[in-house]
């Protein structure tokens, strides 16, 4: 029986105040108050609440944008400076900090280089990329060096959400924001942008061309374990290959924002318990009450070690 296995925590965020003053606009988290202290302190204050939540170990990824709208020039240096100074953070953690390389994707030969530098110099576990770059879906050509060399350097690319392209905006929220202007993000938004994005990535064909890419999603996946199936019923009219095969084989799912027993159980059912990696979503989510729904997952101890911390130390070699 696993007896109390190490937390680790790989959506969890922090922000910049370098890269977040070349942003054009900002969400909440750019504006001052206990959001912008959090995502700002990579040190007492997050280890204390990590403390108290029980979380061993989180990988520190930029919040959204990060560098992805930063023009091509900029980019590279921007993204570079910010890489070395999370470096200091984790090197400072003693071993609670691991980081997710921020990049410049809109110049992805700088980017691919910019992951292997992260990786090889720097020790990181892999990158994190946010939402559309200037407007261009990630599954476009022009970004495939990126996960040429993610599969060389075997480490995993997490896509996560961003404010959705202003054309959607306008179309399919706008009439609502003044009132639920949750409904843009985290409420449905990021899930439709970043379900998309998941989407986009399989039909592509990059996982063709570079089998070994490993990709991860927050929030259980997007919501796309629960609709695998119909996906793939559907795109199987004009599509050889599995939808649902290409799907399970690529990605790993986290938790990060969504302690809901039900979805878990589905994606446990879809994924398999060995594609499923804890995670908390802070400081935009509070540690504690992940970590205690955890304890009463329906799942048997060594299943639930693989999702603490298990399939992390696989997936990222920590």
């Amino acid at each position: 029986m696993v007896q109390n296995p190490k937390v680790i925590a790989l959506e969890e965020h922090y922000l910049d105040p370098e890269v977040a003053r070349h942003w054009k606009e900002g969400g909440p988290e750019a504006r001052p108050g206990p959001l912008r202290e959090r995502l700002e302190d990579v040190g007492a204050l997050r280890l204390r609440e990590m403390d108290e939540a029980g979380i061993d170990i989180q990988v520190l990824s930029h919040s959204a944008p990060a560098t992805q709208r930063i023009d091509a020039e900029s980019a590279p240096a921007i993204a570079k400076a910010a890489n070395d100074r999370l470096r200091e953070r984790v090197i400072a953690s003693n071993g609670r900090f691991e980081g997710f390389a921020v990049l410049p994707t809109a110049n992805p030969k700088a980017a691919a280089d910019e992951l292997e530098r992260a990786v090889t110099k720097l020790g990181f576990k892999g990158a994190m990329v946010h939402g559309l770059t200037n407007g261009i879906w990630f599954d476009d050509k022009q970004f495939w060096p990126i996960f040429e060399r993610a599969r060389a350097l075997d480490v995993p690319l997490y896509i996560h959400p961003a404010v959705p392209h202003p054309a959607v905006v306008d179309a399919y929220y706008r009439d609502y924001l003044k009132e639920f202007p949750a409904l843009l993000t985290a409420a449905w938004g990021f899930t439709v942008e970043t379900a998309t994005q998941g989407i986009r990535l399989v039909l592509s064909g990059v996982f063709d061309k570079h089998p070994g890419v490993k990709i991860i999603l927050g929030h259980l996946g997007e919501s796309l374990p629960f609709s695998l199936w119909r996906i793939d019923m559907a795109l199987s009219r004009d599509r050889k290959s599995s939808f649902r095969d290409t799907f399970r084989e690529h990605f790993w799912i986290t938790t990060s924002g969504n302690f809901a027993t039900p979805a878990l159980i589905c994606c446990v059912l879809e994924m398999g318990v060995d594609r499923i990696l804890f995670s908390v979503d802070y400081p935009f989510v509070p540690n504690p009450p992940g970590v205690r729904w955890m304890e009463h997952v329906p799942l048997g101890p060594e299943d639930r070690a693989k999702i603490l911390s298990g399939n992390a130390k696989k997936l990222l070699k920590i």
